[in-house]
């Protein structure tokens, strides 16, 4: 009797799972945040600095949140936290890939970032997108998820680095970006081929939120997917030759080769090949637009940054 009488009392002892979550949660944040120095996030450390790493001030600035709610968060308070915020304060506090996994898994939340559940692309790999150049290439899971791309490849179809990161799907983008589908000379074609693969590849991953989440998006949001969906047409990966109205240099006729990058059809690195002389000189010219814009981006980076300290020093 009295080891049951034990048993009861520390089972009703024993907090609810979701103050354990929010417990850990607060106590992530606050060791993330006392291990990140200012000069990290580009701000001057001042001479009265007590408190390890960033202040709780600094960090709802950065992540553009109220510090009375950041407050909350590290008391381990039961408010609600959305995926967007958590997105916010994973780059505020350099999270990387594997951190901002357990994010979101203490927060109860769905990583709006595409591809956030796949391995992380490589360093190697990024290397390699790099090394292509000019030729366009990123690097695609079988959900069409945009991982990651070279600087040719983000002004191919439009201009990818405006793109929210939720965005950042070839699905998405074909049957809903202006941009995208403007660039894309043979759209109707394309369109049934990706929604054809995507049916291929989802036969797999049938019980998975985020293929759920996906289809549910691009039925609300697009007519022409729900057209094409009922088709149930299925097919596998192909290469091509594809034809692009870039908005930069013209017309451009390239060869699609798709390389995989695991032994299932998982991550791949997509590719492509100028068909002619014409479209090599002009992929070329749509090269050097994007090293052009890359490095104005940084200038103006460099001027916010150089105008946030002065304000946080004032």
């Amino acid at each position: 009797m009295t080891t049951m009488v034990q048993q009861t009392t520390a089972v009703r002892d024993t907090p609810p799972v979701s103050d354990i979550r929010r417990n850990e949660l607060a106590a992530f944040l606050r060791h993330r945040r006392e291990h990140i120095t200012p000069e990290q996030v580009g701000l001057p450390r001042g001479r009265r600095r007590r408190t390890p790493g960033l202040r709780r001030e600094e960090v709802a600035q950065l992540s553009a949140v109220g510090v009375t709610w950041y407050t909350w968060l590290e008391q381990a308070r039961d408010i609600q936290v959305s995926g967007q915020v958590l997105d916010a304060l994973a780059r505020t506090l350099l999270l990387d890939a594997g951190e901002r996994a357990h994010l979101f898994n203490l927060a109860g939340a769905v990583d709006p970032a595409p591809g956030a559940s796949c391995a992380p692309v490589t360093d190697a790999q990024r290397i390699l997108l790099e090394q292509l150049e000019p030729l366009p290439a990123c690097i695609t899971n079988s959900r069409y998820d945009i991982l990651a791309y070279n600087r040719t490849y983000g002004l191919l179809l439009c201009d990818l680095d405006a793109v929210p990161a939720a965005d950042l799907n070839c699905m998405v983008l074909c049957f809903t970006h202006p941009d995208w589908r403007a660039a894309s000379v043979e759209l109707e074609t394309a369109m049934r081929l990706m929604a054809a693969k995507f049916r291929a590849n989802m036969a797999g991953h049938l019980g998975e939120p985020a293929w759920k989440m996906l289809l549910k998006r691009l039925t609300a949001e697009s007519a022409e997917f729900r057209e094409v969906w009922e088709r149930h047409e299925v097919v596998g990966a192909v290469s091509k030759r594809k034809k692009f109205l870039n908005a930069h240099v013209g017309l451009l006729n390239l060869d699609h080769t798709d390389l995989w990058l695991t032994p299932h059809n998982g991550p791949r690195m997509v590719t492509y090949a100028p068909a002619d002389g014409e479209s090599r000189e002009r992929l070329e010219r749509l090269h050097e637009i994007a090293l052009k814009r890359e490095r104005e981006q940084r200038e103006r980076e460099q001027a916010e940054r150089r105008h946030g300290r002065g304000r946080v020093a004032a």
